[in-house]
């Protein structure tokens, strides 16, 4: 707090107030020049703010729009590899209703359909479990039932009612067991 008394004192023979007393046209002029450099500084970073965030947004529109695309069509290879598969099992099924064929050659053809399916999933890390004789995992393996089994360990995989199946090691559904006592 200032006391009445105090006496405050301005410094009048400051250069800058020198300068405004000599000549205040050049110094109105000087500030005139400095403000229209400050003005135009402005605007240039303003219309570099205004395209950053033009820039930005279409940045994230793009990535949006590519991320859509990789949810909407990331099983385009995968359906590629598939409609062979496909096309085979059709021929399969004309061929039998056209003519009267053994069921030996009906069976062939319906193992080499199945393994092309299966070497499609190889192809996409799609491994098929089989636990027959294994042990019991239940992380991977679904128990149905127990039997009691003499000549084995108990829980040991007896009977695979369902195979399980494996992308990129992830468990998509687990081998279906009969599992011993």
């Amino acid at each position: 707090m200032v006391d009445k008394d105090d006496d405050i004192k301005v410094n009048t023979e400051a250069p800058e107030l020198k300068e405004i007393k000599a000549d205040p046209a050049q110094e109105v002029a000087r500030l005139t020049d400095a403000l229209a450099q400050a003005e135009a500084k402005a605007q240039e970073n303003w219309d570099l703010a205004v395209r950053a965030r033009a820039e930005l947004d279409n940045v994230q529109k793009r990535a949006k729009r590519d991320i859509e695309h990789a949810h909407k069509y990331a099983l385009e290879q995968f359906a590629k590899e598939l409609l062979p598969v496909i096309d085979s099992l059709e021929h399969g099924l004309a061929a039998a209703t056209e003519s009267e064929h053994e069921a030996e050659s009906l069976q062939q053809g319906m193992e080499l359909t199945l393994k092309m399916l299966l070497d499609m999933c190889k192809k996409f890390s799609i491994e098929q479990l089989s636990p027959e004789n294994e042990a019991f995992n239940p992380s991977l393996h679904e128990a149905m039932t127990a039997q009691p089994a003499e000549d084995v360990e108990p829980n040991t995989v007896l009977t695979v009612i369902q195979k399980g199946y494996t992308l990129h090691g992830r468990l998509l559904r687990p081998a279906r067991v009969i599992v011993s006592k």
